[in-house]
């Protein structure tokens, strides 16, 4: 009797055969950052291959990707101009609304980030407290839920098919779940990043969306990787306020929550592939250590074996085209 054992099913053939993990373009999400202040595409520095837009950009960057394949995409704001409240996040002329009604009817999913680090002055996520200290980092949660809430609606206005609140606003979900209903947008998904931690991998995103604080951090309200603990409750709140999918950000060291999550949920959970493991992966391509596109593949399986429905990824384009 030959000794092979498990050999005889990696074979050509039969190792396809019997794959119990695949990867589909339809399980990509691409984010999409969308520029205001700019006429022409613009490439960004930290994450190489990657590109801000104009708003009449944007459609034919749906079309492209929608012809992929890819499930949908996530669209990141560069307004016009900043303040201490984010007025052009729900502005009716905001940078995202522009270009969801430029887009108009599409067969991809149109999803939105809903957040005000790329459209305050000081760089938070929310809306900060009335302080007498100089530069205070406090948010002000109960204000912030009111912003995010309508930041949602009026993407839901513009025409968006999925909200996702990054703030980690306590209550934000049930906020915007409750400002959807109440104008008319019952239909609009809550993707929720219930589970955001406090990560050095955020580096090229804030570059890239030109949303990184102006002083302090974001430790106060994003999670903290060494305290596990928190994970189950971040995520049952979430749902109980009517989180119809869930995000772990980042992934790639994250894959352990990422299985954790997926496990004892009932609704979708997305991975996001962050920009920090992305540039990681592109410098090492570009220095010829690795095979970016083979790299960048296996990475987004680890993800689905680990659980998740879907993947947030600046490499959706690349996989999409490398599975054909």
């Amino acid at each position: 009797m030959s000794n092979l054992g498990p050999r005889r099913l990696r074979r050509d053939g039969i190792r396809e055969l019997v794959r119990s993990v695949s990867i589909a373009p339809a399980d990509l999400i691409a984010p999409v950052f969308v520029d205001a202040t700019i006429d022409a595409p613009a490439p960004i520095a930290s994450m190489p291959g990657q590109q801000r837009l104009p708003v009449d950009a944007v459609p034919a960057e749906v079309g492209r990707l929608s012809d992929l394949g890819i499930g949908g995409v996530l669209l990141f704001g560069i307004p016009s101009s900043k303040d201490a409240n984010g007025s052009r996040a729900d502005a009716s002329d905001g940078v995202i609304q522009e270009a969801l009604g430029a887009v108009g009817s599409t067969p991809m999913v149109m999803m939105t980030d809903v957040c005000l680090c790329e459209y305050t002055d000081h760089g938070h996520c929310g809306v900060l407290a009335d302080d007498d200290a100089p530069h205070t980092m406090t948010v002000d949660n109960d204000q912030t839920l009111t912003r995010l809430a309508s930041i949602a609606i009026s993407h839901a206005d513009a025409g968006a098919d999925v909200v996702a609140p990054s703030a980690m606003a306590d209550g934000m979900v049930g906020a915007i779940r409750r400002g959807l209903d109440g104008a008319g947008h019952a239909p609009v998904s809550i993707l929720s990043y219930a589970v955001k931690f406090h990560s050095s991998f955020y580096g090229p995103f804030r570059d890239a969306a030109d949303g990184a604080p102006r002083f302090g951090d974001r430790r106060q309200y994003q999670m903290d990787p060494q305290t596990p603990s928190s994970i189950d409750r971040e995520v049952r709140l979430d749902i109980e306020e009517g989180a119809d999918m869930l995000i772990v950000k980042p992934a790639m060291a994250y894959l352990d929550v990422v299985a954790q999550v997926a496990s004892t949920v009932d609704v979708p959970v997305a991975a996001y592939n962050v920009s920090g493991e992305y540039a990681m992966l592109q410098a090492a391509a570009e220095r010829g250590w690795v095979d970016a596109t083979a790299a960048a593949l296996e990475t987004v399986i680890g993800m689905r074996r680990a659980g998740a429905s879907m993947i947030i990824t600046y490499h959706a384009e690349t996989i999409a085209a490398a599975l054909g």
